[in-house]
């Protein structure tokens, strides 16, 4: 599941006017839940939803995971995020890397490189592959 991203909670702001009330209706009708009533509690699909409904346009998912199958290198990223227990079961190929996960990782300020895989360096590449063998080697220490 994907969380709303900052971008769009500022777009429904802005199209609510900052009415903070409004906002908070517009959130537990989208989630059907009184308790959920900020926009830190949608997902990326019900922001898009409600900034739909109030005439805005969705914004897209920016996913920096990425990768390119002839390259090892990413490949190799791919198998330390699955080794670390990022994945999502399918049911043809069975467990695969969970590109949501990593590429929110790679936005993060834990991630030594904050950039799409696709546009690193080699260098660069070789900076997360180190952070993700040594956060894969204290998870199982």
């Amino acid at each position: 599941m994907i969380l709303a991203s900052k971008k769009q909670k500022q777009v429904i702001a802005i199209l609510t006017k900052n009415d903070k009330r409004y906002k908070s209706e517009l959130v537990i009708s989208e989630t059907k839940d009184p308790k959920r009533n900020s926009t830190n509690d949608l997902t990326h699909a019900q922001a898009n939803h409600i900034i739909s409904m109030l005439g805005g346009r969705p914004l897209k998912y920016d996913n920096w995971a990425y990768y390119d199958k002839t390259k090892q290198s990413h490949l190799y990223i791919l198998s330390l995020s699955i080794q670390f227990g990022w994945f999502i079961v399918d049911e043809r190929y069975g467990e695969i890397a969970d590109l949501q996960k990593l590429s929110e990782w790679l936005k993060s300020d834990k991630s030594p490189v904050k950039m799409p895989i696709k546009e690193m360096a080699p260098e660069q590449i070789s900076k997360v592959i180190f952070a993700l063998e040594s956060m894969v080697d204290n998870k199982y220490k």
